[in-house]
């Protein structure tokens, strides 16, 4: 009998669910596949925080480079691709981990979401004719999810787009799967420090040449220069923003992207929210009866 477990470990960015996924995999033989909105556009490496091959650690990684940056790719894409790479490493014998900081992956995957809206050609159209401003404040009256980038057209208009494709959306748990859910918590000046920290190391690790190459080989009014830290990069090259001044700005821009995280997050009352300690203790726990559940169903 196949032993159906799906490890799921979200949390906001910086928390540690990455490294802990990774130890988890090792000891289990499972594989990773990464729910990070970020991490599907290749060449953006660093910038997304993708693990290196190093910090891999030998683990089996799926879910990064699928798209060009400015690719449509969405949620339910997501989903699709999860759930043929989910099943892929149960029939292999496996077990899948599923872990990454974007929680409508998360969800979708989950709760198996059927995304039924579509989005009016011509309502598409007059969105691209109205102004940033325009649009900043649609997005806030309709109380959608305003996005990272919230001073570039394109993304403005995407998460319009995307509120209305989410509409249709049907929330049954997903009943294959025997689904372990955990969310990493943290205390507040913890996550700050790690923040801090991961932005130094980027810096240190080469985020200034990756911006360099990605902006030449797509262009400096591509939409791949408007990803993450590289609006603030460009200033810093430009000499508006110094070492310090730069990874304090993508220290500020990261824990606003962690606060949003944990508002999308803490409305899921089927995660079970732990710090990296007890959620380590618990996840082998549950992997372990799911395991022995099924050598006796076997």
């Amino acid at each position: 009998m196949r032993n159906n477990t799906l490890v799921i470990i979200t949390g906001p960015t910086a928390s540690g669910k990455t490294s802990l996924a990774i130890k988890l995999a090792k000891l289990f033989d499972g594989e990773i596949i990464s729910a990070d909105s970020r991490a599907v556009y290749k060449d953006i490496n660093i910038a997304s925080a993708k693990p290196t091959t190093k910090d891999q650690e030998g683990v089996v990684h799926w879910g990064f480079d699928l798209v060009e940056p400015g690719e449509r790719f969405t949620a339910a894409d997501f989903k699709e691709y999860a759930y043929a790479k989910i099943d892929d490493i149960l029939d292999r014998g496996k077990i899948p981990f599923l872990v990454g900081g974007t929680g409508l992956y998360i969800d979708a995957v989950l709760y198996d979401y059927d995304f039924g809206g579509e989005v009016d050609d011509n309502f598409r159209k007059d969105l691209n004719q109205r102004t940033v401003e325009y649009l900043q404040n649609y997005i806030f009256k309709n109380e959608i999810e305003m996005p990272e980038n919230n001073k570039n057209k394109r993304y403005l208009v995407r998460s319009i787009e995307k509120s209305i494709s989410e509409k249709g959306k049907s929330c049954k748990k997903h009943n294959n799967y025997n689904n372990i859910v955990v969310g990493i918590t943290t205390n507040r000046e913890e996550l700050r420090e790690n923040i801090f920290k991961r932005n130094e190391n980027f810096f240190n690790s080469g985020i200034i040449e990756e911006y360099k190459k990605v902006e030449q080989k797509y262009g400096s009014n591509s939409e791949a220069m408007t990803a993450n830290a590289y609006p603030l990069i460009r200033k810093f090259l430009n000499g508006e923003l110094d070492k310090k001044e730069l990874i304090d700005k993508m220290s500020v821009q990261d824990w606003r992207l962690a606060k949003r995280q944990m508002t999308f997050m803490k409305r899921n009352k089927d995660i079970m929210w732990l710090d990296l300690k007890d959620a380590e203790q618990f996840i082998i726990s549950k992997i372990k009866k799911c395991i022995k559940s099924c050598k006796r169903s076997g």
